[in-house]
């Protein structure tokens, strides 16, 4: 029997964070700041959030962490962790159920829906062409071409205590991402002291005979490869 699968989750989760807060002591993380900076400049990212099931849910959950998200300012250097400002996705922290992809299946979960906000804030900072410290993608496709809220290669999956998204500001002076709603549309502005050159993207598809793979180009340069298994039908 594998030893795994007879412990608890909250106990697999518990390890994990414990985990996660050694291999953070020295790490220099961006933090909720009070501090009235102006910042003159922004690029914008627009996505639509798709109807369905938990559809009110889910703009509920990411109206609560987008809250969080605003109050954080980058500093040269830091590091801006989802976690670490969205803390753990519970009732009892504001969050509703909605639709989540577990081990490739979809799910409902608390917190569910929070993975656009992830991904608009990464797709944020691609073209912003920030550091991108840690990043996961999806691993089935699930979206037909017109589902789609952002192009297939430009998510970030997260999980709490397993996978974050961590960006690091390499500019040498302040940022911050600010989340507005508008319908049914959200908007992840990239703000900053100085002027930050909008860089291209691209997102080449290569068909696999089980997978995808997107190749992520930023000005023409490769970034990075994320593989998708294709969604199996019932």
């Amino acid at each position: 029997m594998n030893l795994k699968s007879i412990i608890p989750k909250h106990i697999k989760l518990k390890f994990r964070l414990v985990k996660r807060f050694l291999s953070d002591i020295n790490i220099d993380f961006a933090q909720a700041n009070n501090e009235k900076t102006t910042l003159f400049y922004s690029i914008c990212t627009i996505q639509e959030i798709k109807q369905g099931a938990f559809y009110d849910n889910k703009v509920h959950n990411l109206k609560v962490a987008s809250s969080k998200v605003e109050t954080i300012i980058i500093y040269p250097n830091e590091i801006f962790s989802f976690w670490k400002v969205i803390g753990s996705p519970l009732e009892k922290n504001g969050f509703k159920t909605g639709r989540n992809i577990i081990k490739g299946k979809v799910s409902e979960e608390i917190g569910g829906g929070l993975c656009q906000l992830s991904s608009i804030i990464y797709f944020a900072a691609l073209k912003g062409n920030l550091e991108i410290i840690e990043r996961y993608n999806h691993s089935v496709d699930i979206y037909k071409e017109d589902e789609r809220f952002t192009p297939l290669g430009s998510d970030a999956t997260v999980v709490y205590g397993y996978k974050d998204l961590r960006i690091k500001n390499n500019y040498n002076f302040p940022i911050q991402f600010s989340l507005l709603f508008d319908e049914n549309k959200i908007i992840c502005k990239l703000e900053s002291e100085m002027k930050i050159e909008e860089s291209t993207l691209d997102f080449t598809r290569n068909y696999k005979e089980n997978h995808i793979e997107v190749v992520t180009t930023i000005n023409s340069k490769q970034h990075c490869v994320s593989t998708y298994k294709f969604m199996e039908l019932n």
